[in-house]
């Protein structure tokens, strides 16, 4: 991964070298003599859209719904990307569809992420999702599940550059709002193309474009080569949104100096831990770093987050959902498995409740929890 000052985004080009010091908390050490330290927070902009140049919160279907993301921006997330909404499933009034695109207030900045292959649907679907005011509207073309990718769209566009060129057109040309794209850093191994796949963005009028830097064929396995960010960032003039293997202040800041992109975005980091979202906005401020949440902050987070969940999709619903969301808040902890064995029989709100008693008795609710291998 690349180091040199040439690769800084402008940003931090903007910044001032400190004397030197040393950041401590119960988490992590930071040397601070050799890296810049922020005089203001920055901001960057897509197309009329100002974020925190912080870090965002990526796009996961089935987890990032509207109760995730809102806990997210609440502990300072910069910018919400929704879940994938199928093109053609909007064009043909699906319900289920047409749910994943409703934005709150609190979300905002937020995008509306669209998937499919065919353009003609693309840009009648653009019409449909502007219905829910979103800032941003974002083509996926990343996603690795068979379901999609097997059926022409997500990260199989990126094997189509022509057709991958007719999306983006076709979603420009409809919407009123920037247009972002989500990429990977291509198909497999022996075929890498992210930098061509954003140029082609680019040309046909995208306002930023976000790389998961694994291939299709990892998945989500592996390690994500942000050497590929870098040179994405390189190929193109639009701000570069990188993602992949970050899960702590220290992978974030790495990433802005070693990629040069313009915003870090986190997936799977941010599962269970709204925290991160929360010290990565104090480190760029220049705040102290906060202690690790108590046990008892981070029940409380858990049931504040699964009773939104089940006021966005009922209790059945949202029980159901809120089994993984739950076995996330609790993982690593003394008895994880017999906390999951209860996660996996969450049916009613008053199974969380019996659950948050359980793990309650069994620790101290005051004492800083960081769960095994995380952070």
């Amino acid at each position: 991964m690349g180091t040199s000052k040439d690769l800084l985004p402008h940003s931090f080009l903007k910044m001032r070298r400190s004397r030197s010091t040393t950041v401590h908390c119960s988490l992590f050490t930071i040397n601070c003599s050799s890296r810049f330290l922020y005089e203001k927070m920055n901001y960057i902009n897509i197309g009329n859209v100002k974020i925190k140049q912080t870090a965002a919160l990526a796009p996961m279907a089935g987890i990032a719904d509207t109760a995730f993301r809102t806990v997210m921006k609440r502990f300072g997330a910069a910018y919400c990307v929704g879940e994938m909404a199928s093109c053609k499933g909007l064009c043909y009034s699906d319900r289920k569809t047409a749910e994943l695109l409703t934005l709150t207030d609190i979300e905002r900045p937020a995008a509306i992420q669209l998937f499919g292959c065919e353009p003609e649907f693309a840009a009648k679907s653009v019409e449909i999702a502007e219905r829910y005011r979103p800032d941003i509207i974002d083509l996926n073309a990343g996603c690795p599940v068979p379901k999609v990718a097997g059926n022409g769209a997500g990260s199989a566009l990126m094997k189509d550059p022509i057709l991958f060129g007719e999306m983006v057109s076709a979603i420009v040309s409809a919407a009123h709002v920037p247009v972002t794209v989500k990429i990977r850093a291509g198909w497999d191994a022996e075929h890498i193309n992210a930098r061509e796949i954003a140029h082609i963005a680019e040309e046909c009028g995208a306002a930023a474009v976000a790389v998961h830097a694994r291939t299709k064929t990892q998945m989500y396995s592996g390690n994500a080569d942000w050497d590929i960010i870098s040179a994405v960032k390189q190929a193109v003039s639009i701000p570069v949104i990188g993602n992949g293997d970050v899960d702590s202040v220290e992978k974030c800041e790495a990433m802005y100096r070693e990629t040069g992109c313009d915003l870090v975005m986190i997936a799977r980091g941010a599962y269970g831990d709204p925290w991160l979202f929360r010290d990565i906005d104090d480190y760029y401020e220049g705040r102290p770093i906060q202690p690790p949440p108590t046990l008892a902050e981070r029940l409380s987070v858990m049931r504040e987050h699964i009773e939104l969940l089940t006021k966005c999709k009922g209790e059945s619903v949202g029980m159901r959902e809120a089994r993984a969301q739950a076995a996330f808040y609790l993982k690593g902890m003394p008895n994880a498995a017999k906390y999951r064995g209860m996660c996996g029989r969450l049916s009613k709100l008053d199974d969380l409740y019996e659950l948050i008693g359980v793990v309650e008795r069994a620790n101290r609710a005051d004492t800083a929890f960081v769960p095994v291998g995380d952070r």
